[in-house]
């Protein structure tokens, strides 16, 4: 028997498996885009509970991880995880193109469609449940400003990762030294193919402004659809910058 069959019938005797992960998983994916570019800093905007950050170390990437949730109850959730993980930093704070506070709508879906932007209805239509339900004022940071203040250097391989529900605008304004400093490496966004907040970025912008800051394509994800037609409404794009490669 091989050592890593033997591995496997030890570790299934306390109900644990060890499986490959396919590479049609979006987020293994992810990881071996993170580990063929030598990422050694992920930033997870709009972290939520810490879910990405956690599949993703699950995964194999080992790296040192920052998040930033801005509503306290995510953030509990998040902050516990992060407690248990050594190269794990979560700030409870949103990111965008000023310093100061913001006011976030809060989602009835555990916060995961909460957004600084007004809902339109053509989300609530297709997700009822994630209709807002109060909101906060929270804290709001320059990433530009933020990352050098927790030893992030241009010198760091950082991946940019921002789940912020059509601000990702104002994250990308507030991060502009750092892409003209060339300091970030890769960067995941997610596109909306039909409006889903009020002032939100569309796809195409997104497009564009990656292709301006020179960052290439290498990936793309379905994340939410309309259930009764099957028409596809937002995706994760990811896209790295190749002269860092």
């Amino acid at each position: 028997m091989s050592l890593k069959r033997e591995i496997r019938r030890v570790v299934q005797r306390f109900g644990i498996d060890i499986v490959r992960y396919p590479l049609n998983d979006p987020l293994a994916r992810t990881v071996k885009l993170l580990q063929n570019h030598r990422i050694d800093c992920v930033i997870d905007v709009g972290a939520n509970d810490g879910g990405f950050a956690s599949s993703i170390r699950s995964m194999g990437y080992g790296r040192r991880i920052i998040s930033l949730e801005p509503l306290p109850g995510p953030y509990e959730s998040l902050s516990g995880k992060a407690k248990r993980d050594g190269n794990w930093d979560a700030l409870r704070c949103a990111a965008g193109n000023a310093a100061g506070e913001v006011t976030v709508n809060v989602s009835g879906n555990a916060g995961l469609s909460s957004s600084v932007l007004p809902m339109l209805s053509s989300h609530t239509k297709v997700a009822p449940n994630s209709r807002y339900v109060g909101s906060e004022i929270v804290r709001q940071e320059r990433l530009d400003e933020l990352l050098p203040r927790l030893g992030v250097a241009p010198e760091n391989r950082t991946f940019l990762k921002i789940d912020v529900q059509g601000y990702e605008g104002a994250v990308l304004d507030g991060a502009s030294r750092l892409f003209s400093e060339h300091a970030i490496a890769g960067l995941q966004l997610e596109l909306s193919l039909q409006p889903l907040y009020q002032g939100g970025i569309g796809y195409r912008e997104v497009l564009d402004r990656a292709e301006d800051m020179d960052f290439t394509l290498v990936g793309l994800d379905p994340v939410f659809a309309d259930p009764a037609t099957g028409e596809l409404l937002q995706l994760d794009a990811v896209f790295f910058a190749q002269r860092l490669s």
